[in-house]
């Protein structure tokens, strides 16, 4: 092999890694992006679980309020303690 074949090897090794790089990083990005959507769900929830708590009395004067207090419970996933 003279010269100019390894250096047409190793410029074939070096773009082949980068495509790999740039795939690696996509797929990093992709996980980023639903671990944040999943992030932002779970803060949601919270925030809903926290007004239905205090609201749960308002539900409770209401004709079938506590079967839709138990739905949203059950729908935003609020612990009952």
């Amino acid at each position: 092999m003279d010269m100019f074949e390894i250096y047409l090897l190793n410029l074939l090794v070096t773009l082949g890694m980068f495509v790999v790089l740039i795939f690696r990083a996509w797929i990093e990005l992709k996980n980023y992006k639903m671990m944040w959507k999943e992030l932002e769900w779970r803060q949601t929830y919270q925030a809903v679980g926290r007004v239905l708590k205090a609201e749960q009395d308002m539900f409770s004067k209401m004709e079938g309020g506590d079967e839709l207090y138990r739905l949203l419970c059950e729908m935003f996933k609020v612990r009952e303690d």
